[in-house]
């Protein structure tokens, strides 16, 4: 299976994915830290992609999201953005609201 068809799988796959660099609890980044503590601060569970250990995805995803930077947030199929993005969502508290409304309709 080709790259670009692995990231298809798992944005489709995984009703919130975070391609980050590290891990929620141990980010290798600043931003990757913002953006992860932002979405567990919302409660649900998510699925995320360590793209250091993933080097072929790293390079891909770029032209997959037509996102330049990492971390990238998808929820339900849909790039939400990066850092900065997930971080206003988060103060104005629209990002619970957009993680908590996807994850109760994965669950149905």
């Amino acid at each position: 299976m080709d790259v670009m068809e692995t990231i298809k799988q798992q944005v489709e796959n995984n009703t919130i994915i975070l391609y980050m660099k590290g891990s929620p609890q141990q980010p290798q980044c600043g931003f990757s830290s913002q953006a992860s503590q932002a979405v567990m601060s919302c409660g649900e569970r998510f699925a995320f992609v360590n793209i250091l250990e993933h080097p072929d995805i790293r390079a891909t995803l770029p032209s997959y999201s037509n996102w330049p930077t990492f971390p990238q947030l998808f929820i339900k199929g849909e790039l939400v953005g990066g850092c900065d993005i997930v971080m206003e969502l988060h103060e104005q508290g629209e990002l619970q609201t957009m993680i908590k409304d996807a994850a109760a309709e994965s669950a149905e």
